[in-house]
């Protein structure tokens, strides 16, 4: 197999398609100039078959279009035709081209003008030779120089990558990746089979008990069949002695029509009976069932007082002992208070006396510096000053600076008996504010009580209503069961009245009602019979005679 035809177009130097043509099958040289395309030529046979140029993104293959002038390339194909005479390729023709097209957003590969998968192409190559562990099919220039060169570590690596060992080394550490994997898997395998025997354990404990459950299931089941069976026997007796009761019954109407007449009504009669007992019944079951919430209702609102009343009883004790503590705090407060009162009495003469005294002595100290001072400065007098206007100048000084301490002395006493004052004056706002909170505990009691008694008065209310709701409940029950046998009672009728009529008379007479209150016609009051109004009983034969099979139009 050799290379037998290169077709290029819009691929870097080419821009309008070359063929490149014949080619040997031993040795072949390309010679040219510089710039004449020798490189591009090689480079479109390495993009097409070697492993460089397999993964490029958009700028990349952007950067292998033709650019210069003229219009702008926007795709370009490089396609090698082999000489496939000798079967490399597993394709069963002589000739094999091989095209890869790409664009700023497209790179594909065809083999013979059809489009194939990437991956299709890398295996047939990968069939033909052209390893990617072995890529020394394709030697660029200054490779052979560059290996020549190399150190011997580099070499051995060459020759390693040119045997194909390296592949063997890099599956050796990808399988000792997965033996490390598989190991992790078998350990997991190992947990879940445990979690499984024991989940196993547990199934064939289940399993048991439901075959013991589908055992007595199915006595059970059997049992229920034999009853159904029984009772279905005993229906079907009873139904066959009705069947000949009635039989019995119709033969005997037939001699006796008024007989049957009057039995008739006695049965309209006794089903009225039955009717009302059945509705006695049912309200006799509400109201047991309402009784039944009442007094369920009553047992809770009994226990609810009942814990209302410990809680009330609880509290009434958390309050007393509460208002005893607070009394007996109070008392406490009051006691410190005159207490305290009474030492700062006790200890304000003698602080005052020790005020004084503390001022006359600073007074004393004062006037011994100042006479010291004078005796100092008499003595020296003559040495510090050298003439008179000096030493008045610091006696000015002097009495001016004794001024200023007799006034800071003087607003210090000042801010002490501020200070007495405003002590005095927080132990009569003490003494407000314990009285203050006892009238508010006073209110906050009374309060409390006319609450309580309030909260008694609501419930009573709230009792007293929701029996009035329960009676009106009650009512409404008994009037709802009262219009439902009412609408049975006028059900039956219609469904009567309507067996006494053929099916056609009953369509004419519903298409007739359904069109008047469609349209809305007037003066249509529906058939004669139903004009009819009887007060008792004894008219229904001479209203059935009357009406007849005549029905006015209006």
């Amino acid at each position: 197999m050799h290379i037998k035809q290169v077709i290029i177009e819009g691929f870097r130097s080419y821009k309008d398609q070359t063929i490149i043509e014949p080619f040997s099958h031993m040795h072949n040289v390309i010679v040219g100039r510089n710039g004449s395309g020798k490189s591009n030529f090689f480079f479109a046979i390495q993009f097409v078959l070697s492993d460089e140029f397999t993964n490029m993104s958009g700028e990349e293959r952007q950067q292998l279009l033709h650019e210069g002038s003229g219009a702008r390339v926007v795709s370009a194909f490089v396609e090698i035709v082999f000489d496939n005479s000798d079967n490399r390729l597993p394709i069963d023709k002589d000739e094999v081209g091989l095209r890869r097209v790409i664009g700023s957003k497209k790179d594909s590969y065809y083999l013979d003008k059809k489009h194939v998968l990437k991956s299709e192409v890398m295996n047939l190559l990968e069939t033909a030779g052209f390893s990617r562990s072995n890529p020394y099919y394709i030697v660029k220039q200054g490779r052979i120089n560059q290996i020549a060169m190399a150190p011997d570590t580099q070499r051995l690596q060459l020759l390693r990558e040119v045997a194909g060992t390296r592949v063997y080394d890099d599956k050796k550490v990808e399988s000792e990746g997965i033996l490390k994997e598989t190991e992790s898997s078998r350990e997991k395998i190992s947990e879940h089979l445990e979690n499984i025997e024991g989940r196993l354990t547990t199934l064939e404990e289940e399993t048991q008990e439901l075959r013991e459950y589908q055992k007595w299931d199915k006595s059970r089941r059997a049992a229920e069949y034999a009853l159904y069976e029984k009772e279905l026997r005993d229906a079907n007796n009873k139904l066959f002695e009705n069947e000949k009761d009635k039989d019995e019954f119709q033969s005997f109407t037939k001699h006796r029509h008024h007989e049957s007449k009057e039995a008739m009504d006695k049965v309209d009669s006794l089903e009225r009976k039955v009717r009302d007992v059945k509705q006695r019944i049912r309200n006799a079951t509400l109201e047991n069932q309402q009784i039944q919430e009442e007094r369920a209702e009553q047992v809770k609102l009994r226990a609810q007082l009942h814990l209302d009343k410990v809680d009330m009883e609880q509290s009434v004790c958390e309050d007393e002992s509460t208002r005893n503590y607070l009394r007996k705090e109070l008392d406490e407060l009051t006691g410190e208070i005159e207490r305290k009162d009474g030492e700062l009495q006790e200890i304000l003469p003698q602080y005052n006396d020790i005020r004084e005294r503390e001022q006359d002595l600073n007074n004393d100290i004062s006037r011994n510096e100042m006479r010291q001072q004078e005796l100092y400065a008499k003595q020296g007098r003559g040495k510090q000053f050298r003439t008179k206007q000096e030493r008045d100048k610091w006696l000015k000084k002097e009495a001016s600076a004794i001024k200023k301490t007799l006034n800071s002395q003087t607003e210090q006493r000042d801010r002490l008996q501020g200070e007495v004052a405003q002590l005095r004056a927080t132990i009569t706002d003490t003494n407000s504010d314990v009285t203050g909170r006892q009238g508010d505990l006073e209110v906050k009691r009374e309060r409390i009580d006319q609450l309580s008694r309030e909260h008694t008065h609501l419930k009573r209310e709230r009792d007293e209503l929701n029996n009035k709701r329960k009676e009106y409940w009650r009512e409404e029950s008994g009037l709802d069961q009262q219009i439902h046998t009412i609408r049975e009672e006028l059900s039956k009728a219609e469904r009567g009245y309507r067996s006494t009529m053929s099916k056609t008379t009953n369509l004419g007479l519903d298409a007739l009602h359904k069109i008047v209150e469609e349209q809305g016609i007037r003066g249509v009051y529906g058939p004669l019979i139903e004009n009819f109004e009887c007060v008792s009983t004894d008219f229904y034969t001479a209203v059935e005679v009357t009406a007849g099979g005549n029905f006015p139009e209006n």
